[in-house]
């Protein structure tokens, strides 16, 4: 690789980094191209998701702009691949943690959220929340709570009034046909 290539991927590295709220470095030794690529279609197929395999020396040289790049440096050694959340974190946390269980070689290493350094534990815990769409409805749903039951104590109070003036009517009726059997009687 020339040094203008480099200089390039160095440039593209560095802008992933700087854009992306989370990434994930994961050792694929042992892992076949097979593995690999089901991993990558998985990967892919999320939205704002992307799985990068490159020189260490190369991803340390991008890492320097950023704060967080001892986190991530001291794990580049070895066979890496840098997965870069660009949106929702919790999905490519929940694919790499899905294939690190189903695939033995796969081992999600370290990983940095919003510049804070998190290890496998951690990246594992992210990988239990729901993603952030469903968060989302979650909060609607609790924020559209007290609005509904608001509108239901509303409607309770001209249903009761009618309820009342119901049953005011029945017994009416009912005083007026013991009357009439009373007098016919």
């Amino acid at each position: 690789m020339d040094r203008a290539t480099k200089q390039s991927e160095i440039e593209n590295l560095t802008d992933k980094f700087q854009r992306s709220v989370a990434c994930f470095i994961a050792d694929y030794k042992g892992m076949n191209v097979e593995q690999i690529t089901t991993l990558r279609k998985e990967l892919r197929s999320q939205k704002d998701v992307e799985m990068k395999v490159v020189k260490n020396s190369l991803a340390i040289r991008a890492l320097q702009s950023q704060s967080y790049s001892s986190a991530l440096a001291d794990s580049l050694i070895g066979t890496n691949a840098i997965v870069f959340a660009f949106k929702d974190p919790s999905g490519p946390a929940k694919s790499l943690v899905k294939f690190s269980n189903e695939f033995e070689h796969l081992r999600v290493k370290v990983g940095v959220l919003k510049g804070q350094k998190m290890d496998e534990k951690q990246i594992k815990a992210l990988a239990q929340l729901p993603s952030r769409e469903v968060l989302l409805g979650m909060l609607m749903g609790s924020m559209n709570a007290p609005a509904s039951n608001l509108v239901g104590v509303m409607a309770a109070i001209p249903r009761s009034i009618l309820n009342v003036l119901n049953a005011v009517k029945v017994k009416k009726e009912t005083e007026t046909e013991t009357e009439t059997e009373a007098i016919t009687a």
